[in-house]
């Protein structure tokens, strides 16, 4: 199939499945290769604090990473742009990067996505899913609760049908623990 080169796509690998807070024209499951998704990023901003750290997700290397791709109008490109950029690179812990990925129908495009930069502090690394499950339960940022975070992008993974059995077992971890006593409908959920 042909791609219009005048085209815009965005990817999503976490929040921005569920929450992309842009118009797009057209929406699609998207396979990027070369990069996974992980629990890497200690959040300073939206998912905790400088003090009180939480985590959400990072484009890391290795492997490959099922998310959602957003087609843009190109007369909406600029805005969209600006937009991601205040909502993703707040601390500059992400890299933005035009990559290529695979859409469901077989196209390949290139689509804007947001790299985890490893030389960052708020690099976390490989977590085991207990650090990552005890982190995530204390922390608060400017978004929310990071274990809304967490919940909802293992929710919309698994409308999706994309198993992510780190993840499961990390929010497995929070629902035996924390999720209870501090959200009590969080566990309905699950």
């Amino acid at each position: 199939m042909a791609v219009d080169m005048d085209e815009f796509w965005v990817f999503g690998y976490g929040s921005l499945m569920w929450n992309p807070g842009f118009r797009f024209q057209e929406k699609s499951t998207a396979r990027a290769f070369g990069y996974r998704r992980s629990l890497c990023v200690r959040s300073w901003v939206h998912r905790g604090t400088e003090q009180r750290p939480g985590l959400v997700l990072g484009l890391d290397y290795g492997g490959s990473c099922i998310g959602t791709a957003f087609r843009v109008p190109g007369s909406e490109k600029t805005d969209v742009i600006d937009y991601l950029r205040e909502r993703e690179l707040v601390t500059h812990v992400y890299r933005e990067r035009t990559m290529p990925v695979q859409l469901a129908d077989g196209r390949r495009v290139p689509a804007l996505a947001y790299v985890v930069d490893r030389g960052h502090a708020q690099y976390a690394g490989a977590l085991s899913a207990a650090d990552a499950a005890e982190t995530v339960a204390t922390a608060f940022g400017k978004s929310g609760p990071n274990t809304e975070y967490v919940l909802n992008t293992l929710a919309h993974l698994q409308e999706m049908g994309i198993r992510d059995p780190w993840l499961e077992d990390v929010v497995a971890r929070l629902a035996a623990t924390t999720v209870p006593r501090v959200f009590p409908d969080a566990q309905r959920s699950l």
